[in-house]
Formats: structure tokens, C-alpha cells, sequence
């Protein structure tokens, strides 16, 4: 038994396949970022899943990329729990920006983007991946992502720069106690998928020149510093993966235009692009 899986800040999601390459089942988990996430937490949450735990004696290989894995001492945490786990698996943890080269174009050239809970690009030359700047994560980078909006949600409705009507909405929405905001960006799990569960407010209003406004500036920020770097022409192919991505694609490709660049694809969930890849590229 062979599992992938693609694990993001917000959840993780797992296939199974048989010696076959035929799919036995689909889970998803809580997310399994180590760079956030304490290791007896990343444990829990996946020893308290019981299709996982009911097959962990049989399985071979693990192929797990995921968000936090892009630098040694949290990508080696990972690796330990898992091994511990799953005592017959080899295991090979990567960050999530290969899991997103591998969905997007296989092994063809073109720079992949990821806008989800955290953002991420990469230029891939079909060989390797290129990237001019490492991400240092939710607090300082990630441009356009769900926890960069949620941020910017909640300053502006501090700041009262939310217009009033959406101000409303937002109040009954969410849980705008200061203190407890506070609680769960600096004392809680997850602070980056707390910060990103505001951004889903969003996808509602979405039509509001509030909303519009606030995404554009937010994509032109992450075309400014983690796409027009690279140099890039309009005849270069441009991935995107993740449900900011997706749920507003029609502002990303107007913002991609004005850079005199044009969007290929956007990929909500990459684990069936995954999924096809490691049937086309592994020996059982």
C-alpha cells in the first residue's frame, strides 16, 4: 500500500493506492504544517484517523508534501512521526510547492503558484524547481493568501476602513472580541488557519467594490514579489493552485493582464493531479 498525500495549513488529503495502482480510499485530516503545529499535535492528528491507523502495519511508501516542509529541522520532525507510525514505510516528505509542480504541469516547464491558507511560486524548468525568494511564512510573506486577507479583513474593520454595511455583516459573522483574537493568533494552534478562516467571509461578497478592490491589491502584491521577478513572457505557462486562486480567478486573470502575463490553469485541490502522477511515474 502506497499513501500520498498533500497537506496544507487548513487540512491534509490522503489516497491510498494498492499494489494495483488502484485507489482503496480518500481521507482528509486536520492540516500538518510542522512549522506551526506542535509534534504531538501533528501525531494526534494523525493517529486519530482511524483509516489511516487500520492500514499502517501495510504500508510501503509514504509520499507526503506538505505546507511548512521547505526547509530541514520541521520537514525532518515530519519524517520522524511518520516513520513512527508507519514502522514498514518509507517515507519522503517535500514541501507543497512540489506537490503543486507535479499537479500542475507533470514535468513540463512553466511557473506554479499557490494561493490557499499560505502562498508560495516557483519556477519549474522541468527538472528542477527555481526559487528566487524562500517563503518565511504567514507573519511575514505570503501575499494574497487566506491568512493575508483575513489580516487585512480584520485591520480594516479595526481601523473602521470596512464600509459600514459589510462592517455589519462582518460582526455577525465572527467573534471580534480583541481578546479573543489575540488568544488564538498568539496562544492557539494554528494561527494561520484562524486568521484564514475570515478570509472565506470573501467568497459571500465577493461583487462588493470593497472586497474587489481589496483581492486586486492583494494579487498585483504577490504578482510584484513572487511572479514578475522571475522575468517571465506571455507565452510562458502560469499555474495556480488553491481556492483563493479559484474562487476568484476572474480578478487573478485581470490582475494577470495588466502584467501582460495570462493564467493557464487554476487548480482548486491538486490531489487528483497528484494522484495521476505518482501512477505514471512510480514503480509497484
Amino acid at each position: 500500500m502506497i499513501l500520498i498525500a498533500d497537506g496544507g495549513s487548513t487540512k491534509a488529503d490522503w489516497i491510498a493506492i494498492n499494489s494495483e495502482k488502484e485507489e482503496e480510499f480518500r481521507v482528509r485530516t486536520l492540516g500538518l504544517n510542522p512549522a506551526v503545529v506542535a509534534e504531538e499535535e501533528l501525531h494526534n492528528r494523525i493517529i486519530n484517523m482511524f483509516q489511516l491507523i487500520n492500514i499502517k502495519d501495510d504500508v510501503s511508501e509514504i509520499h507526503f508534501y506538505g505546507a511548512g516542509c521547505g526547509t530541514p529541522k520541521p520537514t525532518a520532525v515530519l519524517k520522524n512521526i511518520l516513520e513512527s507510525i508507519f514502522v514498514n514505510a518509507k517515507v519522503f516528505v517535500s514541501e507543497d510547492m512540489l506537490a503543486a509542480v507535479y499537479a500542475a504541469t507533470g514535468k513540463d516547464p512553466g511557473m506554479v503558484c499557490i494561493l490557499g491558507t499560505g502562498s508560495n511560486s516557483c519556477y519549474f524548468d522541468g527538472e528542477e524547481m527555481q526559487m528566487l525568494v524562500p517563503s518565511l511564512g504567514y507573519i511575514l510573506m505570503d501575499e494574497a493568501s487566506g491568512n493575508y486577507f483575513g489580516k487585512k479583513l480584520i485591520i480594516d474593520y479595526y481601523y473602521k476602513k470596512m464600509p459600514k454595511s459589510i462592517a455589519l455583516k462582518f460582526e455577525k459573522e465572527f467573534n471580534l472580541d480583541a481578546d479573543y483574537i489575540k488568544k488564538n493568533i498568539y496562544k492557539e494552534a494554528n494561527p494561520n488557519m484562524y486568521l484564514a478562516s475570515f478570509a472565506k467571509f470573501m467568497f459571500d461578497f465577493k461583487n462588493e467594490k470593497y472586497i474587489k478592490r481589496l483581492i486586486k491589491k492583494g494579487f498585483q502584491e504577490f504578482f510584484k514579489y513572487r511572479i514578475l521577478p522571475y522575468d517571465l513572457n506571455n507565452e510562458t505557462p502560469i499555474y495556480f493552485i488553491g481556492s483563493i486562486a479559484h474562487y476568484f480567478r476572474d480578478i487573478l486573470e485581470k490582475v494577470a493582464a495588466k502584467n501582460d502575463l495570462q493564467i493557464t490553469d487554476v487548480i482548486q485541490r491538486p490531489i487528483d493531479n497528484l494522484l495521476e502522477y505518482h501512477k505514471n511515474n512510480i514503480n509497484l
